[in-house]
């Protein structure tokens, strides 16, 4: 395994190597069982486990946080299971809010500086099996949660490590950058994904007078603009631009006290070259992998018809390095 990121031969566009892996792997795979967690404030939070949780307190447990509108049945989230697992691992995915096919209760959804809920999580999961270490891997939007998490909490965090790949650390400048050009496609299948996970939410008559009017066209024609009226307002934001200031994990990254690995191409299709950070806005305890190449959590590296998915050889190298035991006595008999 490489530390240093090669495209495939033949997969050097940013948008075949963003493209390729949700195209080329069928998916789920993996067969995974739910768990809800019940919330203080009357919602609940799905929990996909491959194994039953928790079988052994020696396995260190991954917590993976998906992307916007993600799922455990998203491509990058089952592949990295099966490398975590064949790793040592534990893991365990986090559906945001409403995700996963199943609406949430509340009228409030999720959004891109939601750290509360997978912090909420943890410190469950640390009450009910102390022995076991928790490690996290966020993508995309689950990302910059991480990012901002670990921030947050510092020397306080109950993470032991995070990788971050491919987040939106700057939110202001994300939306300007998947608003332009070829991106824009991007930007309308997402915005496509929300309407209709919206769609389904207001079939419950309780939730539907909580939700916009989802028929206005312009609501959906770009990220900002659904931000402004939706997610800001929703979750007690004065608009989208206080929105994206407090929710961006950028201006936060000195604060990370945890062994922290970012993940990121100058070529994201999704985010500006500009939201990437430079070593002095990180903590010493953040490395940065930044490659030339390799789209939106893509990183695609062999050839076209051998492809090999370099993420779920890099995060697993880099989470075993942070453990103290040794990697042979983790894996699976």
């Amino acid at each position: 395994m490489s530390e240093q990121f090669i495209p495939a031969t033949g997969l050097g566009n940013c948008h075949l190597q963003t493209l390729f892996p949700r195209m080329h792997r069928p998916t789920p795979w993996i067969n995974t069982q739910v768990h809800w967690f019940e919330t203080d404030d009357g919602d609940r939070l799905a929990v996909h486990t491959p194994k039953p949780l928790f079988n052994s307190v020696k396995h260190p447990l991954v917590l993976l946080l998906h992307g916007l509108e993600g799922s455990v049945s998203s491509s990058y989230i089952q592949g990295q299971m099966q490398q975590l697992l064949s790793s040592g691992f534990q893991v365990a995915v986090m559906h945001f809010r409403g995700c996963g096919g199943i609406p949430n209760r509340l009228p409030r959804a999720y959004h891109s500086g939601d750290s509360d809920d997978p912090r909420w999580l943890a410190k469950k999961l640390q009450h009910l099996y102390p022995d076991t270490p928790l490690l996290a891997v966020g993508y995309s939007l689950g990302g910059n949660v991480l990012l901002k998490w670990l921030a947050e909490d510092g020397e306080q965090s109950s993470l032991l490590a995070g990788v971050a790949v491919s987040a939106p650390m700057d939110l202001h400048a994300c939306s300007r950058r998947i608003n332009t050009g070829l991106s824009r496609v991007y930007q309308r299948h997402l915005l496509q994904s929300l309407r209709k996970s919206l769609e389904k939410k207001g079939e419950d008559p309780h939730l539907k007078a909580a939700l916009p009017d989802l028929q206005d066209r312009q609501l959906f024609a770009d990220f900002r603009r659904f931000d402004d009226a939706f997610t800001a307002p929703l979750h007690g934001f004065r608009d989208v631009d206080d929105y994206y200031t407090r929710a961006s994990s950028k201006p936060l990254l000195r604060d990370i006290r945890r062994p922290t690995l970012i993940i990121h191409a100058e070529d994201d299709p999704f985010i500006c070259p500009s939201a990437i950070p430079s070593p002095r806005q990180v903590s010493d305890t953040v490395e940065l992998a930044i490659s030339r190449q390799g789209g939106h959590v893509g990183f695609i590296s062999g050839s076209f018809w051998q492809p090999r998915y370099w993420l779920e050889e890099r995060i697993p190298a880099f989470l075993v390095g942070q453990l103290k035991q040794p990697t042979a006595d983790l894996k699976e008999d």
